[in-house]
């Protein structure tokens, strides 16, 4: 068993209709989310709309999910202020957390050397486990495999990546030559599959606030060697995938509306997303009925 689980939901932050964090909703959200099959769930992160919380916002959210659940709870706590991801970083054991999920800093563009320093700096204000998070599209950098296998050698509390380079090659290396106990979890919901095939454990989604079930009986069809059982599961979760996310509707935007249209506390994003077109609630209801169909 990971040490996160295999299926993991990185949540939406709820707001109510002023934009304002919706404390009972996400409460109520991540209850329903473990009900699903989420073994944990990842707080505040990109899908939690990090970028436009406070910190007291973020603070405040990881208290309230941690009273509502007993499932393992992963901080998104990243920044690209080091100092500020620090600081941040540094409250997360005292509201509960099991763990926290730290991003390439974004924007900056730092070197590989600034990188690593990043992250050396962040995770020694913690004792938490620390998964990295590299997502190149949306940071603008890829950390090195170099990069990655050494910090899993060096600094204690790193413990797992979040991989949503798409480069499935990579992620084999960076597997092959990571200390034992060190964890792959796919970032790219479209690419767990293959991620699994090279060692990957599971994945942190987003289509698994309404596909866990199918996720999970894919990731526990594929470990138990039923591999045509598995792309079948697979190959039902594509237009979900394709869903999820896309230049039109951008991630959290469809999630948001496919938790509105099957009456899950979600709200709107808060700006510069906001709502998405209007016809995305009735798309979402769409790809909800073929998948369980």
């Amino acid at each position: 068993m990971a040490r996160f689980g295999s299926v993991i939901t990185a949540m939406v932050t709820p707001f109510n209709d002023a934009g304002e964090v919706d404390h009972a909703g996400a409460a109520e959200l991540a209850r329903w989310l473990v009900s699903q099959g989420n073994d944990a769930l990842v707080l505040t992160g990109t899908t939690g709309e990090a970028a436009c919380l406070t910190d007291e916002e973020q603070i405040a959210v990881w208290h309230t999910v941690r009273a509502a659940v007993n499932v393992p709870l992963v901080a998104g706590s990243g920044t690209n202020d080091t100092r500020h991801a620090a600081e941040l970083t540094g409250h997360a054991a005292g509201a509960g957390m099991d763990g926290v999920l730290i991003v390439t800093p974004y924007y900056n563009r730092p070197s590989q050397a600034g990188i690593e320093a990043h992250f050396r700096h962040v995770c020694a204000a913690t004792d938490l486990p620390v998964i990295v998070y590299d997502i190149p599209v949306r940071t603008g950098r890829k950390i090195g495999s170099e990069l990655i296998v050494r910090m899993a050698n060096e600094i204690p509390n790193v413990v797992a990546l979040k991989d949503a380079a798409g480069d499935p090659a990579a992620t084999a290396e960076v597997i092959a030559r990571a200390p034992e106990g060190f964890e792959v979890f796919s970032g790219d919901d479209g690419l767990t599959l293959p991620l699994l095939a090279v060692g990957a454990v599971g994945v942190i989604g987003v289509a698994t606030h309404w596909a866990a079930p199918v996720m999970a009986e894919m990731i526990g069809a594929f470990k138990a060697g039923q591999i045509a059982r598995a792309i079948e599961l697979n190959a039902r979760m594509i237009e979900s995938y394709e869903f999820e996310t896309g230049d039109l509707n951008p991630n959290p935007v469809p999630t948001k509306a496919m938790l509105r249209a099957i009456g899950q506390p979600a709200g709107p994003c808060r700006p510069p997303m906001g709502f998405g077109p209007t016809d995305l609630e009735e798309r979402a209801r769409g790809v909800h009925q073929r998948l369980y169909a």
